[in-house]
């Protein structure tokens, strides 16, 4: 969505929302990759049942990254695409579909914003390599060495990732082999419903998964606790997300890290822009130095947290209607979209940044009691309450521009400081003047005196650090030897090059360096409005009926994207005509407006939205008749692709936040022009110009295989046949690039081999048919049930007015601990009570790198002991578990160092020692009936091989630990049984059982004061470690 700046906002004012991804990471084994079991359980507590991927997000970042280098060919960027979605399959690990939707043909609204990232794009890759060329014969006129220039043709040109070009029609290709290869291949997804959305349905990618979740929602025989991940990094996905009503909703995203290197397109180097290159240096001639990315983390927003903290945000006591949550949260979502959107410019008045939406709720919380009900209604607008809030910001629409303008200079006025500060600094990494400046051998220089002792000892103390001093300083080790590099003059012509640079930095200290954008508006001065309408619109002052009229289309593409978000495309051919936005205080008698769009309309044809999008700079990916249109000077269309066009940076200060000012294409037109040119395609463009259906695929192990096969008996590929296929119904097609029952499928790359014996059937799929008048209803489906309650009143933090923020996808479960009593007993019986090892930073020293004070040492050698129950819904085991660990041997040290010899009593017994730890009799209830839990019916029986030879363990050591465990088993039942009778009293009785050495509030405290012996979470409410300075228990599912 068009609000850059919307999850960032987001995320810290509701930071919940956000939880890591819990990701196993592969293992390399002789050389080879050996990647996680996906058909295992889900690492993150959670069994997700289906997952969406927004292809377009994922098709970008594999095809030109920002932080890596780029993939050398075309089949180096569909391997990675591939490797992406691995990824991602492995982190979630879906049960039931995987949905893949590639962007479509989009309706004319968004074209429209298409349209302008395409010729933006285009013009500043143009004007970028210019530059670069610029820039290298500069470098190559001065004699420094720079890497060979690529090639033109090797030039990946991004707008080729649009519906109907050639690398469209490969990529499907491509992913119609992976899904045939992994389900042929993969464990992980033999049981999974495979759908792909490629870029011959129409439609955006995001839409069409939210058009397939709505319709499977309104059958009968839907589970309303689905779990549902949508993959996708655009910020309308949470405004989707939302408007499900889905009580287990989800979306991973790749977490956003901020001034990543990005290495110079000349020399490949990092830490400079492209305009500040200065060539490679001569130890680097032969290679550029290219870093290498990491891979980005991926983090889980969770949308259950995110309505708790609207429940909380949308209170509004005494309403003269009934309160409902799910129709506060639609009208939460439409007004959002004033802020931005893909569709509409935002109101002039309204900024992410100046805490828009945060104004629109308060502004609604009191309006809402005027207007007696709610502003929306399963994607219908209530005209008449909407102006009501509307009224509401027209009137503080004056205050907000003039608080704007005192902001922005402000930060102006700070900007200035800082950069003054930064000169100051600069400043001390330049060698000494004066009487301790460096002299040139045999010349007779006159010597300043010392104008000031204390500030040339300190530039003498700066220079004199170490290079890794300087930069935790965040000083340049290098700045101040390259300083000395003069190319020309030595001695007192030196010295007035520092002069002239010094009334330089002085010159510019006192101007600006950024200069104010040229803004003829003014919107902070009286009379803004007509100065706003006569330069962006170019109407006169006293044309108030155009303004009005203006208001009224602005309202009515506030329904349309609406309708768009929640009940489908209303109209393929609407779009806003205009570049700008009115003024709230415009939108005068909205309540009039008639809300109704053309019926029965469609969308542009695949290679049609080319010509519609597309600069005539991209006309290679256009069939070649029809690119002549785009560049021909008596083309019919040639007003269309303007090759020079104005952007208004509209008050903003860079030029990617500016209007592209381009011509609105005619649809007739366009097509008028075409039409006689749709003879000449050939066969291959004839085929991607079509509107293709979805594809379904399910591999032999699947119960619907068998009768999918079936269909095959016919050879009417154009009958439907409706179907409900494990909770998913539709309209089932044959599709004719099907490969037969244990036929071949050939590799559309070279690197990969082909897929034989194949054991996948795959079948066109449509969604279920509704009629045009159907609603789909906005609101929780009967029998859905929501998670656990994440935000607790204990968390709310009445200074910062937010709720202490969760980490993870599920609340923490009580956990067992040896308390100190135990661990005491636990190193006496080892021999070692007295013993004291001394501080290390090193942690692999013998010493627990989890201990609570860092410095005791692991005399057991359980600093690394894990105990795992066994995961999924399989029944628990009926032997104990048995865990042996052998710590490292230590090697004796040598003679010659004066060392001796390591006795056998030093060493390892041979008989391991013997640790039983009894579960509780019961197993522990959960709220939430996908997160998997077994617990063993025996002891758990844990044999501890220890480092050294320990003193004989006394018999009572066993029997204090068993008495201690004891208690706290007995302090938990009495917990879950007051926990039955008053919930309210939970973290109370929590906090009774601290003594016992389990988990409570009072406890953390402890830890975190850096008591000895205390229980550390990662607050994952699966992983916790309990550090009791020498023994460490790692439990992976919680048994209590």
């Amino acid at each position: 969505m068009g609000v850059p700046a919307f999850f960032r906002w987001l995320s810290r004012k509701y930071p919940s929302v956000i939880a890591d991804c819990v990701e196993q990471q592969p293992v390399e084994v002789d050389g080879v990759m050996i990647y996680p079991n996906s058909a295992e359980s889900n690492p993150n507590n959670v069994e997700f049942d289906n997952l969406y991927l927004d292809m377009n997000g994922i098709i970008h970042p594999c095809t030109h990254p920002e932080n890596k280098p780029a993939p050398k060919n075309e089949e180096e960027m569909m391997i990675a695409i591939f490797e992406c979605i691995d990824r991602l399959f492995r982190i979630v690990r879906p049960r039931k579909v995987l949905y893949m939707a590639i962007d479509g043909v989009a309706p004319r609204a968004k074209m429209n914003q298409q349209r302008s990232r395409r010729f933006r794009a285009s013009k500043e890759t143009a004007e970028k390599l210019e530059e670069i060329s610029r820039i290298r014969d500069d470098l190559r006129a001065r004699g420094i060495s720079l890497p060979p220039e690529k090639p033109k043709g090797e030039h990946f040109d991004s707008n080729c990732i649009t519906p109907g070009t050639p690398f469209m029609a490969r990529l499907s290709e491509c992913l119609h082999f992976y899904i045939h290869e992994k389900l042929n291949s993969d464990p992980g997804w033999k049981n999974i419903k495979v759908i792909l959305s490629d870029a011959n349905v129409p439609g955006e990618g995001e839409h069409k998964i939210m058009d397939y979740i709505r319709k499977q929602r309104a059958q009968p025989d839907h589970d309303p606790n689905t779990q549902h991940v949508l993959c996708g990094a655009d910020a309308d996905l949470i405004m989707l997300g939302l408007a499900t009503h889905e009580p287990n909703f989800t979306i991973i995203r790749e977490e956003f890290k901020p001034n990543q290197p990005r290495p110079c397109e000349i020399c490949g180097q990092v830490g400079h822009e492209v305009k500040d290159c200065a060539g490679i240096a001569h130890d680097q001639t032969n290679e550029a130095d290219i870093p290498i990315g990491s891979e980005p983390n991926f983090i889980f927003v969770r949308l259950c947290v995110l309505r708790e903290y609207l429940e909380k945000e949308l209170q509004m006591p005494n309403l003269p209607f009934q309160y409902d949550l799910d129709r506060a949260i639609d009208d939460w979502v439409f007004m959002c979209f004033f802020v931005g959107n893909d569709f509409l410019p935002h109101l002039p008045s309204l900024e992410i940044r100046e805490g828009a939406i945060d104004r629109l709720v308060t502004l609604y919380k009191k309006a809402v009691y005027k207007t007696g009900g709610w502003l929306t209604d399963s994607g219908n607008v209530s005209l008449e309450r909407v102006q009501l809030i509307m009224t509401e910001l027209g009137e503080a629409e004056d205050s907000i521009f003039k608080k704007r303008q005192e902001t922005e200079k402000y930060f102006r006025e700070r900007n200035k400081k800082n950069r003054r500060r930064e000169r100051m600094t600069r400043s001390f990494q330049r060698p000494s003047r004066g009487q301790f400046a460096p002299q040139a051998l045999g010349r007779n220089q006159h010597v300043n005196p010392v104008q000031n002792a204390r500030q040339e000892a300190y530039q003498m103390r700066m220079q004199g650090v170490s290079a890794a001093e300087r930069q935790v300083r965040g000083v340049d080790p290098n700045a101040a030897l390259n300083s000395m590099l003069r190319p020309e003059g030595q001695g007192n012509q030196a010295q007035g090059q520092w002069g002239q640079r010094g009334n330089q930095d002085r010159n510019d200290e006192d101007s600006n360096s950024e200069p104010e954008p040229d803004d003829e508006v003014r919107l902070w001065e009286d009379g803004f409005k007509d100065r706003y309408y006569s330069s962006k619109f170019g109407v006169e002052v006293s044309n108030i009926a155009f303004r009005h009229k203006l208001g009224l289309e602005y309202v009515l593409g506030l329904c349309w994207v609406l309708k768009y978000y929640y009940q489908g495309c209303a109209s393929w051919k609407w779009y806003f005509p205009h570049h700008y936005a009115p003024f709230a205080s415009d939108f005068v008698n909205i309540t009039a407006l008639n809300k109704e769009f053309e019926k029965g309309t469609q969308p542009f044809r695949p290679l049609e939205q080319l010509m519609g999008v597309f600069p005539a700079a991209s006309s290679s990916h256009v069939p070649e008749p029809w690119a002549e249109l785009m560049s021909d000077p008596h083309s019919e269309i040639i007003d269309f692709y303007p090759t020079d066009f104005k952007i208004d940076l509209n008050g903003k200060k860079f030029a990617w936040q500016g209007v592209a000012l381009l011509p609105f294409v005619d649809e007739a037109r366009l097509f008028h022009a075409l039409e006689p040119y749709y003879e000449k395609l050939t066969k291959e463009e004839v085929k991607r110009n079509v509107r293709g259906d979805d594809r379904l695929y399910v591999s032999n192990y699947h119960p619907h295989s068998n009768f999918l096969n079936i269909l095959y008996e016919s050879d009417n590929f154009d009958q439907e046949f409706e179907r409900v296929i494990e909770g998913v119904k539709g309209r089932l097609l044959l599709a004719r690039d099907r490969v037969n029952y244990g036929g071949c499928l050939r590799s559309p790359l070279r690197s990969l081999t082909n897929v034989t014996g194949n054991s996948v059937v795959c079948v066109r799929f449509r969604d279920p048919a509704y009629d045009d008048k159907f609603i789909f209803p906005a609101r929780r489906l009967p029998g859905a049930i929501d998670p656990p309650r994440v935000l607790k009143p204990e968390d709310y933090d009445p200074n910062r007015g937010q709720w202490r923020p969760q980490i993870g996808m599920a609340p923490p479960s009580h956990k067992v601990a040896v308390n100190d009593a135990g661990f005491r007993m636990i190193r006496h019986g080892a021999g070692n009570y007295n013993q004291r090892g001394s501080y290390n930073h090193n942690p692999q020293n013998g010493y627990s790198s989890q201990s609570a004070r860092g410095h005791i040492p692991d005399v057991l050698g359980l600093a690394n002991l894990h105990v795992t129950p066994p995961r999924g819904p399989s029944e628990s085991p009926k032997e104990p578990l048995r865990i042996l660990t052998r710590p490292k041997k230590e090697q004796a040290p040598s003679t010659e160092s004066g060392g001796r010899q390591v006795s056998p009593r030093a060493r390892a017994q041979e008989r391991p020692m013997q640790i039983l730890v009894k579960p509780p009799k019961e197993k522990a209830p959960t709220d939430d009936s996908r997160m998997r839990q077994a617990t063993p019916k025996g002891p758990v029986k844990i044999l501890v091989k220890p480092s050294m030879e320990p003193a004989r363990v006394p018999e009572y050591w066993e029997q204090s630990a068993a008495t201690q465990y004891s208690k706290a088993e007995t302090e938990i039942n009495k917990n879950r049984e007051r926990n039955r009778t008053n919930p309210d009293e939970s973290e109370k009785a929590v906090e009774s059982v601290d003594r016992q050495g389990l988990r409570g509030r009072d406890y953390r405290r402890g830890r975190e004061r850096g008591s000895r012996g205390y229980y550390r979470s990662n607050g994952r409410g699966k992983l916790v470690f309990v550090d009791l300075v020498v023994l460490q228990f790692k439990w992976s599912q919680p048994y209590f």
